[in-house]
C-alpha cells in the first residue's frame, strides 16, 4: 500500500471517527426568559456540543396555558437524537411542563419556578383577582420596560442588550405570557430537573424556590451576568 492511500485512509477514518461523535453527542435547546431573545445564553460556554439550538417563542393563543404553549413549542424539538434543555424564568416552566411528555436526557432550570407554588405571591394573588386582565397590552409591556431596572439593577451591568430583548417583544405576546404565568396550576415536577437559582434573585424570590444549586449574588439576569458559576454547574453534568 502506498504512502499516499494510507494517509488518505487516516484522514477518512479520522473524519468518520469526528461525524459518529458529533452525531451521539445531544442537542442542547435553550428557553429563553419572557422578556428576552437567545442572546440571554451569549455568555454560556457549551464546549464539546455540535449543535444548540435556540427555542423561538410565537404568540400564544388567546386563553393558552403553559402547557398548551409547551405543546406548541415541542414541534421544535428533534426526539430522534438524544436532547438536553436549558431555560430561563418561563423556559424553565415550560421545561417543567414538557417533561410530562418528552424524555431530555437532563433539563436544567434558571431563575425560575418547577411549579405553581414556587411563584412569588403577586402572580398568586392575580389568579384570584386578576388585575392583569384589564391593563392593555401596550401599557404592560411599557409597565415591564419601566420595572425592569428597578426590580433587577443587576441588568445594568448589560443594559443595551436588555432593552433591546424586552423592546422587541410583541405587546399581545407580553400579555398572553403574563397570563399564563399567573394561571399556570402546575403542582409537582419531575425530580430530574436541576434548577439554578440565585440569592440576588427579587423576580422570583430565593425564598420561595427550593433550587439544586444556589449562585451567591445571582440575579434573575445571572444567565449573561454571572455566568461562570452556572458554566460550571451544568458542565458537571453535560
Amino acid at each position: 500500500m502506498t504512502i499516499k492511500r494510507i494517509l488518505i485512509l487516516a484522514v477518512f477514518g479520522i473524519g468518520i471517527q469526528s461525524f459518529s461523535f458529533s452525531q451521539s453527542l445531544p442537542v442542547i435547546y435553550l428557553f429563553p426568559g419572557q422578556g428576552s431573545d437567545e442572546r440571554l445564553f451569549d455568555s454560556l460556554k457549551f464546549e464539546n456540543h455540535t449543535k444548540i439550538v435556540h427555542i423561538k417563542y410565537p404568540i400564544p393563543e388567546k386563553g393558552s396555558s403553559v402547557k398548551d404553549y409547551a405543546h406548541r413549542i415541542s414541534s421544535q424539538i428533534d426526539t430522534s437524537r438524544q436532547y438536553i434543555f436549558i431555560g430561563v424564568s418561563l423556559g424553565g416552566m415550560i421545561i417543567s411542563e414538557l417533561n410530562d411528555f418528552l424524555s431530555p436526557q437532563q433539563s436544567f432550570i434558571i431563575s425560575s419556578a418547577k411549579t405553581r407554588s414556587e411563584l412569588p405571591f403577586r402572580y398568586r394573588f392575580q389568579k384570584v383577582i386578576p388585575i392583569y386582565r384589564i391593563v392593555p397590552p401596550k401599557l404592560m409591556l411599557a409597565g415591564a420596560k419601566l420595572l425592569q431596572p428597578i426590580v433587577e439593577p443587576d441588568r445594568n451591568s448589560n443594559k443595551t442588550t436588555f432593552k433591546s430583548m424586552l423592546a422587541a417583544k410583541d405587546p399581545i405576546y407580553m400579555k398572553r405570557t403574563v397570563a399564563m404565568i399567573i394561571n399556570w396550576d402546575r403542582k409537582t415536577a419531575k425530580e430530574n430537573i436541576i434548577h439554578i437559582h440565585g440569592t440576588k434573585d427579587h423576580t422570583i424570590p430565593l425564598r420561595n424556590v427550593n433550587p439544586t444549586h444556589v449562585i451567591v449574588e445571582g440575579s434573575h439576569m445571572m444567565t449573561l451576568t454571572k455566568p461562570s458559576p452556572i458554566n460550571e454547574i451544568i458542565v458537571k453534568y453535560l
